[in-house]
């Protein structure tokens, strides 16, 4: 592949990707019914003009944007070049990117992300990052509160499909969800409404990590 065909499909994935798959996303919630339970505490504090640290389960992370109570959070992004691609997309749900991981410019991603939380941002992560452990959090989430006072928010997705599609059938029209739920809670020990066994776990998991 010549460096002209390499540059036209970068160009190509970075500029046509973002937008087809933020309209795919918004297509796949407009098919769902759904709702956010354990919101209540979080709701308080943005009352009373604070802001949070929302972490949430890297596979999680194409429906947070329909679960999220505030106004635009700041995303730490992997520098990897499909990271790009992502920050581009999450823009169109109003929020930011802070580009870091913890192989590669995680130390600078740290202090931005420190630096907007203490200027009154919200500022989100994920604790198991794109390369896992699979739901296991790591001890950056940790240090981010640490330095800026703000309470951890876990926030966890779980959904489940009425019925079930034929291969070779499936179309966007036909698909159909029983329901869709959002869980989410803070550090201080308030307790979210029942979500399914699974992902109770995952969210209870979740929030364990986040508590000093």
């Amino acid at each position: 592949m010549s460096d002209f065909t390499k540059a036209c499909s970068r160009w190509a994935k970075v500029s046509l990707l973002p937008p087809i798959a933020a309209a795919v996303i918004r297509g796949l919630a407009r098919s769902m019914r759904y709702e956010t339970r354990g919101h209540e505490a979080v709701d308080a504090l943005y009352r009373e003009g604070r802001n949070i640290i929302l972490a949430f389960w890297h596979a999680q992370q194409l429906m947070i944007p329909f679960g999220y109570r505030g106004t635009g959070a700041h995303v730490l992004i992997s520098q990897h070049s499909d990271g790009e691609i992502i920050a581009r997309m999450i823009a169109r749900f109003g929020h930011g990117a802070v580009r870091g991981s913890s192989t590669r410019g995680g130390a600078a991603a740290l202090r931005a992300l420190i630096k907007l939380g203490r200027s009154g941002r919200d500022v989100a992560v994920t604790p198991d990052g794109p390369k896992g452990p699979r739901h296991i959090a790591k001890p950056g989430v940790i240090q981010l509160a640490k330095a800026t006072g703000l309470p951890i928010v876990p926030l966890a997705f779980a959904c489940s499909k009425k019925n079930s599609l034929r291969a070779g059938t499936a179309t966007w029209s036909q698909l159909r969800f029983r329901g869709a739920s959002f869980s989410m809670d803070i550090r201080s020990g308030s307790r979210a409404k029942l979500m399914p066994p699974r992902s109770r776990r995952l969210a209870w998991n979740l929030r364990r990590s986040s508590i000093d």
